[in-house]
Parts: structure tokens; C-alpha cells; sequence
């Protein structure tokens, strides 16, 4: 592993402004609650609904929000980092407009997603958040620390880059023909999207693999095509965008990835880190878009520590 320091409103199906939240009664996990089994939940957001589940309510401080990858949703988290951020932590994931068991239509845009995120946050309440985001999340979570810089206390950006950076904008092309090897070879799409053909990272996605499917009841839906091509062309559109200034983010943040990320190539997370101002990066060797997957107890305790100090 190598380690680097370097020194609101959301729019509706229609793409009206969302003026109102409504919070919904939620109920406190258990002390004892894990990802398996802790239930689904729902918040209706302007006439919105959002699936979330959350855990570690119990911790107080500062909660941590999860932002989710391309074709994700509820049940594509892996356990070990949930548990064991949320054994320190009040943590809470949820579901993308469109996606999963969230209602409406999907969004197209990447800054459309944060406005729903920051919509989302506020209806729960809560003040300020830490936020980590993973892939096409933590492009969501640099917008939303963008437009919304008071809302944020730290970030942790896993397998992702700024807007503009390398490769982006042809995740699609990645995706799609990984799409079809695994078609062609029985695999799951998620043992070439994030892991490398090596050993190690062939064994690493069959465990990442089996450990998505230790949640047997109360699973979430699978994204739709049209989530899932709306998400494309969010991803293709933010790649082709004009580079933020980042240096304006004064916000702690943790940059981790793998040395042989496919889908967001590695050095967008180098960049990213040197681009802002208050980082540390974190490359994992051997290991690609799922790099913390992979090193899934490595990070774990990385981020323990980050968002302790």
C-alpha cells in the first residue's frame, strides 16, 4: 500500500425544484444491527421517495453518507466496510432518484444527483455529514462539497477523479465490453470491472462477490436499463466537463484507489489528490476499481482513523 499526503435544492421527475422535504418517522437501528439484516427505510423527499438503510445511529457525531457507484444500489455496498464504519460511526447509504427502490426517474447528470443528495441530507436532518463516496459517488460528492461547502466536514473519494479527467467519459466503453465478457464467461460483470486478472485479484472478487450476497431478505431492486443509460450518459457528460477549481475545497479528504483502476484510471485519483488542499492519497497494490474492496480491512481502518483525527 502506498501512502501520500498532499498538502439547496434537487429537481423533481419533471426537473422542477423541489421546495419542501417531508421527513418520515425513522426507526433507531439496535445496537447490534449489520448490513445483512438492518431493514430498508424510506424518506419521501418533494414527492420523491428514497430508499436508505442506516446503521450506528446510536454513535451520534458526525454521520457518514454513502455515495454509490454506476449500476448500484443498496445491496452492492460491501458488508465488511459498512460494519465496520458503522461500528465506530452513525452511517447511512441509500438509493440514487430512479434507482434501486428509490422512486422517480433517473437523472442524467452528475450535478443532478448531488442536488437530490443535498435534498436527501437535509431531510434527514442533518446538519453536517461526512461524505464518501465511491466512483461515480465520489464525483457526486465533489459536487456536492462544491455547491454546498458548509454541509460537509470530510470527504473519502474511492476510485474516482475530477471532472474532465482521463478516461471518464469513456466508462461506458469499459463497462459494456466488460459487460459482455462476463456474459460470455458466467461471471459476474464486477469480477472484471473491479479486479485485476492477476491471482490475488481474481481470488479478492470472488470474495467481494460472495460477500455481496450474505444479505438474503429484504434485498433491494436490481437498476433498470434506463437508470443504468441514464447513468451513462451522466458519466460521459461530467467526463467531458471543464475542470473545477478543487483548491476552493478546504475540507479534509482521504483519495484511495487501486494501482490498476480500469474504469477510472488510477491517475485521476493522484490528480485529484494533488488538485486539493487538504488530502491524502492511498494506493493499493495489485488491486483495480475496487481496489477498496479488496483491502477492504486496510481501509476500514484508514478511514477509522481519518475521521477520528
Amino acid at each position: 500500500m502506498m501512502t501520500m499526503p498532499f498538502t439547496g435544492w434537487a429537481a423533481d421527475d419533471s426537473g422542477a425544484a423541489i421546495t419542501a422535504a417531508t421527513p418520515t418517522p425513522r426507526t433507531a437501528p439496535s445496537t447490534d444491527a449489520h448490513w445483512a439484516t438492518v431493514p430498508t427505510q424510506f424518506l419521501s423527499v418533494g414527492g420523491t421517495t428514497f430508499a436508505y438503510r442506516e446503521l450506528g445511529r446510536q454513535h451520534g457525531g458526525t454521520p457518514v453518507v454513502f455515495l454509490n457507484h454506476l449500476a448500484a444500489v443498496l445491496d452492492n455496498w460491501d458488508p465488511r466496510i459498512v460494519d465496520g464504519l458503522a461500528a465506530k460511526h452513525h452511517v447511512v447509504v441509500f438509493d440514487n432518484r430512479g434507482v434501486g427502490a428509490s422512486g422517480g426517474a433517473p437523472t442524467d447528470r452528475i450535478e443532478q444527483m448531488a442536488d437530490d443528495g443535498i435534498a436527501f441530507i437535509k431531510a434527514m436532518q442533518f446538519e453536517q455529514v461526512d461524505l464518501f463516496g465511491f466512483s461515480m459517488g465520489g464525483m457526486i460528492s465533489q459536487e456536492i462539497v462544491l455547491k454546498k461547502p458548509h454541509l460537509v466536514r470530510k470527504m473519502i473519494l474511492a476510485g474516482t477523479g475530477p471532472a474532465g479527467g482521463e478516461g471518464i467519459s469513456s466508462v461506458a466503453g469499459v463497462a459494456n465490453y466488460d459487460l459482455l465478457r462476463a456474459f460470455f464467461t458466467f461471471q459476474d460483470p464486477k469480477q472484471y470491472l473491479f479486479f485485476t486478472r492477476t491471482p490475488g485479484g481474481i481470488a479478492a472478487g470472488r470474495q467481494f462477490l460472495a460477500r455481496l450476497k450474505e444479505r438474503t431478505d429484504d434485498r433491494d431492486k436490481e437498476i433498470t436499463p434506463s437508470a443504468y443509460i441514464a447513468q451513462l450518459r451522466a458519466l460521459e457528460a461530467w467526463g467531458q466537463k471543464m475542470p473545477a477549481d478543487l483548491s476552493v475545497i478546504k475540507q479534509p479528504v482521504l483519495v484511495a484507489n487501486g494501482d490498476q483502476d480500469r474504469m477510472v484510471p488510477s491517475n485521476n485519483s493522484i490528480d485529484l489528490a494533488r488538485r486539493l488542499s487538504n488530502s491524502k492519497l492511498v494506493i493499493y497494490p495489485d488491486a483495480g476499481h475496487g481496489g477498496v474492496f479488496q483491502y477492504h480491512d486496510q481501509f476500514v481502518s484508514e478511514v477509522l482513523d481519518f475521521l477520528a483525527k
